[in-house]
């Protein structure tokens, strides 16, 4: 009976095992100890990056402290034998499906290597401005350092046309330097294919998570090229529906560039705070992302492919082989496949299994989404900040637990169970493919190849191997996609590793089943729900926070002119303040500024001399269907000022006198902002076009500092804590109505 029951602890620990390793199926290759010449060394651009980032000071777009970072990064480029040359412009941008503008100066930097022989740019662009809260090393430091050691290298290589290195400013502010170059410089018309470089963490493999469309001469060019890929068409698709941006965004509006975008997103906990400094740069990560600009700007240096019609389906197997195939192929394929699987379903009156497999997954889903609720009632926050791993584990714990159960103490015959798996996995992948084109790539292979196996040979044998095969080829594939989805999905909701989790475990569990079924159908159910609850313990018990990835803790002072009594704010992850804070006030949760995320409140003590930020009518003019606004900012010391307008009111346009952005009322929900940022907003003229009903609007100055009395609130910050996003400032609020 021992023995019988350690076969079962077995199983789980491997399955387990094998779930925590699939951040290494993409870990980028190591760090060389010595370089070629002509490769691209990451210490050496590691060192560049040091030498313009300074004291590693946030360096937010027309600040002075960006002022310095320039001055710095046009003498590396110069020390290399480069002429930049700078281009200042005041310039507005709205994102789509927001309801917001922002307008800022910025001063790009443009250094141009290669021949001038009439034939189109190669443009590779990054971004060196930061955001307030912090110094920006990887975010975009990492493309920063990328194209310094980038074009020191290919400067004296015969290049077949010119390649422009466009160090843009204003990405953090809403993609204001991509805004400028192709509004307003005219090297933006002779440009024909874009290298991008990002971040959203500062670890782990360079993504390519982006390419123009339609995508085939593009994915054909990064698979020729790129000696270790990290890609996959899912990535891309799923990055098509969400609300992040990057500069391609503002570029795919205006031009249209074959485009590779790039971007590592391990360790997301330092990206926007002060832990995005030098010391957290992984040298490996930075090697891969120059080699990979290296290899694409290489192949793209000798001239843009054509475009080409047609969705192109890929994925890498590893970091060495990227697999490609024709969306059409695939979809024939994978209906191929479904319909075999349908046939051999029926065939083996498999539908039982088939709906004992879909419970499995719900209850694996239902078990991760119960563990997560009590460790969250008990632990408030991100419990599993710090280590991620471990409630990661405890949610395929519940997949775990729910197939040992369910499967193990099932009487279905494994041809049953294999056929109604595979017939499961190809309905769910053409209903993820659905709304994600790009995922279909991930649901072809594993069921086409039992589906042809049981199919043509259906004998014992032939089947177990045909099963296991295809469970390895799923793993390697989408066990490798999920080990970036828990980095890119850090911050929750964690349950939904338990999807993916499951198309990943059942397979396995399914081959388990000849192991485990002699054992009591009763003590299985019980272990299984054991395993799926106890697996919890160790997440309830980890720290929640550490010095590398601290709990996101931001700190304001609020002054409302509408409101008597000033308020501090602690923006965090929802986690109960520690009981000492009670003697700085009376803290309770709530919202501001028309915003709709909850924040800990308290009353603070009203400062004498602090002067609001204002905006001044200048000019109100009758238009076709409503108003044109016009109003002069002061900033009175306020690093920006922000106009906010209620989500109910009529804002047909926002911007500045000549550069007004169309806003399209469908498109995006909640408040309505124009905001102005930097040195350069004060006396700047700002219009709004609205309705005729009268207008109210919050004029709100942000200091990116905190008053003195904010001091004592500031020292007892928890410890492994810090600004992540929204710096620590100082916020003054003034009412206005037009």
């Amino acid at each position: 009976m021992r023995r019988n029951w350690l076969i079962v602890a077995l199983i789980v620990a491997g399955l387990l095992a094998a779930m925590a390793a699939t951040r290494s199926l993409t870990r980028p290759p190591v760090l060389r100890a010595t370089n070629a010449a002509g490769e691209f060394d990451a210490v050496r651009a590691k060192d560049r990056l040091a030498r313009v980032l300074g004291n590693e000071a946030p360096h937010p777009a027309d600040s002075l402290a960006a002022e310095a970072v320039r001055a710095r990064l046009i003498g590396e480029l110069r020390a290399i034998g480069l002429t930049p040359r700078v281009e200042e412009r005041f310039t507005c941008n709205g994102l789509f499906k927001q309801r917001g503008v922002t307008c800022a100066r910025v001063r790009n930097i443009v250094a141009t290597i290669g021949p001038e022989n009439g034939r189109p740019h190669l443009l590779v662009n990054s971004h060196y401005d930061s955001v307030p809260v912090g110094p920006g090393a990887s975010d975009a430091g990492l493309g920063v350092a990328s194209m310094l050691e980038a074009a020191a290298l290919m400067k004296d290589r015969p290049l077949g046309r010119p390649v422009t290195f466009l160090f843009n400013e204003g990405e953090e502010l809403g993609l204001l330097g991509a805004r400028a170059f192709v509004e307003a410089d005219p090297l933006s018309r002779r440009v024909d294919a874009l290298i991008n470089l990002e971040a959203r963490g500062t670890t782990g493999p360079v993504n390519m998570f982006e390419t123009s469309l339609p995508n085939t001469a593009a994915v054909a060019l990064y698979k020729q090229s790129v000696r270790n890929p990290v890609a996959n068409s899912l990535a891309v698709s799923a990055y098509r529906l969400i609300p992040n941006y990057t500069d391609v965004n503002t570029f795919a509006e205006e031009r249209r560039w074959l485009t590779l975008n790039f971007a590592p997103i391990g360790n997301e906990t330092r990206y926007h705070s002060p832990g995005d400094d030098l010391q957290a740069i992984d040298l490996a990560t930075l090697q891969h992302m120059g080699d990979q600009l290296l290899q694409t700007a290489g192949a793209l240096s000798a001239g843009t492919p054509a475009q080409a019609d047609g969705e192109t389906l890929f994925a890498n197997v590893g970091t060495s082989v990227l697999v490609t195939l024709p969306f059409w192929l695939g979809l024939t394929l994978a209906l191929v496949a479904g319909l075999l699987l349908l046939r051999l379903v029926w065939r083996e009156k498999a539908w039982g299994a088939l709906i004992l497999l879909m419970l499995v997954l719900a209850l694996g889903t239902g078990l991760a989404w119960l563990g997560l609720s009590l460790v969250g009632f008990l632990r408030e926050g991100q419990f599993w900040r710090a280590h991620p791993k471990i409630s990661e584990l405890a949610v395929y714990a519940g997949v775990v637990a729910a197939g040992l159960a369910l499967i193990g103490a099932s009487r279905f015959r494994l041809p049953q169970l294999r056929a109604a798996w595979w017939l499961l996995f190809v309905v769910l992948g053409l209903s993820l493919t659905s709304v994600a084109s790009g995922a279909l790539i991930f649901f072809i292979v594993p069921p086409l190849l039992y589906a042809l196996a049981a199919t043509l040979r259906p004998k014992a044998s032939l089947g177990l191997a045909a099963s296991l095969l295809a469970a390895l080829i799923t793993y390697l594939t989408v066990g490798a996609t999920l080990g970036l989805l828990q980095d890119l999905l850090n911050g929750g909701p964690l349950w939904i590793f338990a999807l993916f989790g499951g198309l990943v475990l059942l397979p396995w569990l399914i081959e388990a089943r000849p192991l485990v079924e002699a054992r009591s159908r009763r003590r299985l159910l019980g272990v299984g729900l054991a395993i799926g609850l106890l697996a919890w313990l160790p997440a309830a018990l980890a720290p929640a926070y550490s010095a590398d990835r601290q709990q996101q803790w931001t700190l304001q002072y609020v002054a409302d002119s509408g409101e008597r009594q000033p308020l501090w704010s602690v923006v965090n992850d929802r986690k109960a303040l520690p009981p000492e804070w009670r003697r700085f006030g009376d803290w309770r949760t709530g919202t501001l500024l028309r915003s709709t995320r909850q924040r800990w409140l308290a009353p603070a003590p009203p400062l004498a001399g602090l002067v609001t930020a204002q905006a001044l009518p200048v000019e109100v003019a009758t238009r076709p269907g409503g108003r044109s606004i016009r109003l002069r900012l002061n900033p009175n010391g306020a690093d920006s000022v922000a106009l906010i307008a209620p989500a109910s009111a009529s804002v047909m346009a926002l911007g500045v006198p000549g550069q007004l952005h169309q806003l399209d009322p469908g498109h995006g929900a909640g408040a309505y902002t124009l905001a102005c940022v930097g040195r350069s907003c004060a006396g700047q003229v700002v219009e709004l076009q609205v309705g005729a009903k009268p207008l109210e609007l919050m004029v709100v100055g942000t200091r990116w500092a905190l008053p003195p009395v904010a001091a004592p609130l500031s020292a007892a910050r928890p410890a492994n804590a810090r600004p992540q996003y929204l710096p620590d400032a100082t916020l003054t609020v003034q009412r206005l109505t037009l």
